[in-house]
This record gives C-alpha cells, sequence and structure tokens, in this order.
C-alpha cells in the first residue's frame, strides 16, 4: 500500500513532501514549504521543522506532541512566495485531533528565502 503525503496534494509521501524531509530536494515556494512542515508535524520530524526555521526566530526545539494527529491542511491564502519572491505569506487551516478531540489552527505565516532557501519565520495564529 502506497502512503499518500498528509500535505494532501494527493501524491505519494516519498515524492512529495518526504523528498524535502530526506533533503533530496529544497521547497520552491513558500506554500509547498508549508505544506511540507505540517507534513513534518503530521509524521513527527522536528528535525526538519528546525532546519526549515530561521535562525533568528528558530527555537531549540520544538516538542512535537505525541497525542496529536495532524490530520488536513487547507491552504487559504497564498501572497508572493514564488519561485522569483524573496518573501511570502501563507494562510491556512492545519486540522488535529488531540485525545479524540477534534481542532484546528488558523494561522498566517511569514517566510523568506534565507541562503537560497524558504524558511518559515513567525507566524500569527487567527
Amino acid at each position: 500500500m502506497t502512503k499518500k503525503c498528509p500535505c494532501g496534494v494527493g501524491a505519494r509521501y516519498r515524492d512529495c513532501c518526504g523528498r524535502l524531509h530526506e533533503g533530496r530536494a529544497t521547497a520552491e515556494t513558500a506554500t509547498e514549504l508549508m505544506r511540507s512542515r505540517f507534513s513534518a508535524f503530521a509524521v513527527g520530524d522536528e528535525a526538519y521543522l528546525l532546519r526549515t526555521w530561521h535562525p533568528a526566530t528558530r527555537p531549540e526545539r520544538i516538542g512535537v506532541e505525541d497525542g496529536t494527529r495532524w490530520t488536513r491542511l487547507e491552504i487559504l491564502r497564498e501572497e508572493n512566495g514564488g519561485p522569483g519572491d524573496d518573501k511570502g505569506i501563507v494562510e491556512f487551516r492545519a486540522h488535529y485531533r488531540a485525545e479524540a478531540e477534534p481542532g484546528e489552527l488558523h494561522e498566517v505565516s511569514r517566510f523568506v528565502r534565507h541562503d537560497g532557501e524558504w524558511v518559515y519565520v513567525r507566524g500569527k495564529v487567527l
């Protein structure tokens, strides 16, 4: 059975966000990075989350929660963040289940290019 990528684009995890998590590719857009970061939360890849966080705002650790299962990502808005841009904004809703209760995180995230690669800077939870 082929494992679908948690980011929701419908591709196999290995060919989608898995290639970014493993370092076989880098995100071409801010939205692709956002999707790969959601997938990293879903699969518990804290190292990838830290690696793709801007050094000026990166915490020492994230502490991916064992009891939270990230289930679905909705991209609501994209502002810049394309292959030719240096900054981008992605608004999203990330759906999860924690202790059998559903929840969602609604955030506007800011991304920039750092050393030629997209990184997460910060987000504002709505």
